[in-house]
C-alpha cells in the first residue's frame, strides 16, 4: 500500500484498513495507458532535467526539474516496507512542493524577489503541516479530518498564490521578459490548476480518474516546454551570427541598433559607441548615451579596446551564452558604425566649441574696448594735454614745467603698467619667458596649498598646447584653493604617443561639477577647441582629480 498526495496514479480504491479513499492507492492498478502516462512524465522531467543541467550548469532550473522527475518516481513506485502514514504523505507529495519551486524560480532558478519566496515557502510548509498532522493523528486524513482540510487549504492557497504571482509577473513583465516566460508560464499555470482541482476531489473521495490523466499529460508538457525554449535561445545564437553576415552583404546602410533588437526581440536596445576623443559613449547620432538605473549595460570590447556598450533590458543577463555571443559576434560589425557615431560626436563637438569660442573672443573683445577705453585711452589722452600745458607755462612761469612733465611721465609708466595688465590676460608673460616647466614651478610656488610635481615637465611644446596646459593647472590650483579644503595638492604633466597629459589631484572634500562653475566649464571649452579631452572626477569626500589630455603631435 502507498499514499500519494495527488495521485501519480489515479484509480484509486477503498482499502480494507478503513483509511479513506484518495489517501491510499494499490501499487500497479491503473490502466495501461495511465501507467505509460505517468511513466511519461517523471521520463520526461529527468530528462529535461539532465539536458538542461548540461546546456545551462550555472542555471537551477535543470535541478529543479531533475528533482521533480525524481521525486514523481519516488512517488510512484511501491515500497517493500511499510511507512509511517506522515512519512508517506510526504513522500507522496514532495514533487508537488518542487514543482512550486521550479514554476516560481523559472527562468533563472533563483527567487529573486520577496513574493516569490513566500510563495515556494508556503509549499514546502503545507507540505510538512500535512505530514505533521497525518503522523499525529493518522484518522483525520479525510476529507472532514484536519489533515485532509489541511492538505486542500494547502494546496488551493498554494496553487492560487502561484497562479496569481506569475501572473503578475507576466503583466509586469518587459517583452523580453515575456518572451523568455512564454514557453513554459503557459503550460505551467494550466498544471497548477489542475492540482488544485484534482486534489481536492481525490482526498474527498470522489472519482478524478479522468482529470487525473489530463494532469498528468499538461505535467509532461512542462518539460517539453522548457526544452523549446532552450532550443529557441539556440536559435537567437544563430540569429546573430546571422545579423553580422547580413550586415557585411547588404549594399545599403542598415541600422545596427534596430537589426540587433530586432534579433535580441528587446525592443528598448540602445547601443553606445565609444568616442575616444570625447571619452565617452555615443549612439549613432553622435548624443551622449546614458543608461538608467534600471537597465543593464554590457559592453563590448576589441582588442582590449572600448567599441560600443548594449543598453538592454535586464532579463537578457539570464541568457549569458546569448550576450556572449553578440558580443564576440559583433565587435567588428560595430567598428564602422562607432567610427562614424565618433565623428558625429566630435562634428557637434566642434560646432559646440566653434559657438563658444565666438561667444568668448565677442566678449574678450569687448572687454578689451572697454579696459582700453576707460584706462589707456583716458590716460593716453591726458598725457598730451599735460605737455601742452606745460609747454604753455614754459615761458611765464618755467618752475610749474618740471611738475607737468613728472605727471606726464607717471602717465605714460600707468599706460605701460594697463598695457602689461591686458597682455598678461591674453597670454602669460612668465611663459615667454621661462616655458611650460618655468611656469609650473612659480604656480606651485604661490600655491597656498602644497603642491607636489611628479616627474619632469615636458619641454619643446607647441605654443597653444602650453598655454591650455598651464591655465589648466592654474584654473586646478585657484579652485583647489577656494573650494577642496585640501591638505595637499599633486600634479603630474607628461608627454607620450603624441599627447600631452595634464592631471591635477587633490585629496579635499570633491564634490566639483563642471556644469555648475564657469571656471572649469571654460577650461572643458578651452581643451575642446585643441582637440584634447577634459574630465573631471570629484565623489563626494573623496578629493578630486581634473585631467586634460591635449594632442601635441
Amino acid at each position: 500500500m502507498r499514499p500519494a498526495a495527488i495521485d501519480p496514479h489515479p484509480r484509486a480504491r477503498d482499502t480494507r484498513d478503513g483509511h479513506p479513499r484518495g489517501w491510499i492507492i494499490e501499487p500497479v492498478t491503473a490502466g495501461a495507458l495511465e501507467f505509460d502516462v505517468a511513466a511519461l512524465v517523471g521520463l520526461s522531467f529527468v530528462l529535461a532535467g539532465l539536458v538542461g543541467w548540461r546546456a545551462r550548469p550555472r542555471n537551477r532550473v535543470g535541478p529543479l526539474l531533475l528533482a521533480v522527475g525524481v521525486l514523481w518516481v519516488l512517488a510512484a513506485l511501491p515500497v517493500p516496507v511499510s511507512l509511517p502514514r506522515g512519512v508517506a504523505m510526504v513522500r507522496a507529495g514532495a514533487w508537488a512542493a518542487v514543482f512550486v519551486h521550479l514554476v516560481v524560480a523559472y527562468p533563472t532558478g533563483r527567487l529573486d524577489t520577496a513574493p516569490a519566496r513566500l510563495v515556494v515557502a508556503l509549499g514546502y510548509v503545507s507540505l510538512g503541516v500535512v505530514g505533521v498532522l497525518t503522523t499525529l493523528r493518522p484518522d483525520t486524513a479525510g476529507a472532514g479530518g484536519g489533515a485532509g482540510a489541511a492538505a486542500v487549504t494547502g494546496v488551493v492557497v498554494t496553487g492560487c498564490a502561484v497562479i496569481a504571482q506569475q501572473s503578475i509577473r507576466w503583466v509586469r513583465g518587459t517583452p523580453s521578459r515575456r518572451r523568455q516566460l512564454n514557453p513554459l508560464l503557459g503550460v505551467a499555470v494550466v498544471t497548477v490548476a489542475l492540482v488544485v482541482a484534482v486534489k481536492p476531489a481525490t482526498i474527498a473521495g470522489r472519482d478524478a480518474s479522468g482529470l487525473n490523466v489530463v494532469l498528468q499529460v499538461a505535467l509532461a508538457a512542462v518539460p517539453l516546454a522548457y526544452l523549446v525554449g532552450l532550443l529557441r535561445r539556440r536559435i537567437d545564437r544563430a540569429g546573430v551570427a546571422d545579423l553580422v553576415v547580413r550586415l557585411h552583404r547588404s549594399s545599403q546602410p542598415v541600422r545596427v541598433e534596430v537589426a540587433l533588437a530586432r534579433t535580441l526581440h528587446d525592443p528598448t536596445l540602445r547601443i553606445g559607441y565609444w568616442a575616444a576623443g570625447s571619452g565617452r559613449y555615443v549612439d549613432a547620432d553622435g548624443q551622449p548615451i546614458t543608461p538608467g538605473p534600471d537597465r543593464a549595460v554590457t559592453r563590448i570590447d576589441a582588442d582590449g579596446e572600448p567599441v560600443a556598450i548594449l543598453d538592454h533590458d535586464r532579463a537578457l543577463l539570464e541568457e549569458p551564452e546569448l550576450i556572449e555571443a553578440t558580443c564576440a559576434a559583433l565587435s567588428l560589425a560595430l567598428e564602422r558604425e562607432r567610427l562614424t557615431a565618433e565623428l558625429r560626436s566630435r562634428l557637434r563637438e566642434l560646432a559646440a566649441s566653434r559657438r563658444n569660442l565666438v561667444r568668448a573672443a565677442e566678449a574678450e573683445r569687448r572687454r578689451l574696448e572697454r579696459d582700453l577705453h576707460d584706462g589707456v585711452q583716458q590716460r593716453l589722452l591726458s598725457i598730451p594735454m599735460t605737455l601742452s600745458l606745460a609747454e604753455a607755462v614754459l615761458p611765464e612761469d618755467p618752475d610749474r614745467v618740471r611738475p607737468l612733465l613728472e605727471e606726464a611721465r607717471k602717465a605714460i609708466l600707468a599706460v605701460l603698467a594697463d598695457l602689461r595688465a591686458l597682455t598678461q590676460g591674453l597670454h602669460p608673460p612668465v611663459l615667454t619667458e621661462r616655458g611650460l616647466a618655468g611656469a609650473v614651478r612659480e604656480l606651485a610656488t604661490l600655491s597656498p596649498v602644497p603642491l607636489r610635481i611628479l616627474g619632469d615637465v615636458p619641454s619643446g611644446l607647441p605654443a597653444e598646447v602650453e598655454t591650455t596646459a598651464y591655465y589648466v593647472v592654474a584654473e586646478a590650483l585657484a579652485n583647489i584653493a577656494k573650494h577642496a579644503a585640501a591638505d595637499e595638492a599633486e600634479l603630474r604633466i607628461d608627454s607620450r604617443g603624441g599627447r600631452l597629459t595634464v592631471e591635477v589631484r587633490d585629496d579635499g572634500r570633491g564634490g566639483a561639477d563642471p556644469a555648475s562653475g564657469s571656471g572649469l566649464r571654460g577650461l572643458a571649452e578651452r581643451v575642446a577647441v585643441e582637440g584634447g579631452v577634459f574630465q573631471v572626477e570629484s565623489p563626494p569626500g573623496r578629493g578630486t582629480r581634473i585631467r586634460a589630455t591635449l594632442p601635441c603631435g
